[in-house]
């Protein structure tokens, strides 16, 4: 019975131990924001230290994902990618949705706002290079965090998702790059095309659009495996976005 408890006890420390944020790896966190819980997958990038601060990318899973651990977010996207061993210079935040509710609910998004300025405090995170994007429902989601919230990010980049375009005024000012399959049966190519148009019509010179030829609803595994997608982002700052005086 000893051993046991002391076994016991040997594998709970490991359990914690292994949870914490630790350069090169991705783990599993939670964080209590005004009573309500949001948990999230956290990497950061083998560079990582406390005296260099690097971009911050918020990313937001799909439907599929609510249901299920917190592990089941890293099924597709960029925590996908990092359990498969691709490095990445930015600390990646990835909460899990309820499944109940969705990413583009004010709830939700207000938790999101939370887990990003608790983030940027608690970490060494450059404010100025905070980045976006979401798959599928995280696509909603990335679109309406970016609408009511522009000022805070660097650059948003939706998935095979959807946004209103009466929003288009409010992300003119902001480098998005929208991606869709043209074969998704999920959600309608049309929609990430409304969102492009309503916004170059608007007048905003910085959103560009991929359209991925047949390709169905899992167009995350082309956008997130382009290699210009992360020049890009590199490119970008929160600073530089502001309409002028």
């Amino acid at each position: 019975m000893h051993n046991y408890v002391i076994l016991s006890f040997i594998l709970a420390a490991t359990r914690l131990l292994a949870a914490d944020p630790t350069p090169g790896k991705q783990v599993e966190q939670t964080l209590k924001l005004e009573g309500k819980e949001i948990s999230y997958l956290l990497y950061l990038p083998a560079n990582y230290s406390a005296t260099s601060k690097v971009p911050l990318m918020l990313f937001l899973h799909g439907r599929g994902e609510s249901q299920g651990p917190l592990s089941v977010v890293a099924k597709w996207g960029l925590p996908a990618r990092v359990e498969h061993g691709y490095a990445y210079p930015f600390v990646i935040a990835s909460p899990q949705c309820p499944t109940n509710e969705f990413w583009d609910q004010a709830n939700q998004q207000q938790l999101l706002l939370g887990l990003l300025d608790h983030l940027v405090k608690t970490m060494s995170i450059d404010a100025d290079r905070v980045y976006l994007t979401g798959l599928s429902m995280g696509g909603y989601g990335s679109w309406r965090l970016a609408a009511d919230h522009p000022e805070r990010f660097a650059a948003v980049v939706p998935i095979c998702g959807a946004g209103n375009p009466a929003d288009a005024e409010k992300l003119k000012q902001l480098p998005i790059w929208a991606f869709h399959g043209n074969e998704d049966r999920v959600v309608p190519l049309q929609k990430s095309q409304e969102m492009v148009e309503a916004i170059t019509k608007s007048g905003g010179a910085k959103v560009r659009f991929t359209i991925l030829e047949h390709i169905g609803h899992h167009s995350w595994d082309a956008a997130y495996a382009s290699p210009d997608l992360y020049e890009w982002l590199a490119r970008q700052t929160a600073s530089q976005n502001k309409l002028p005086k």
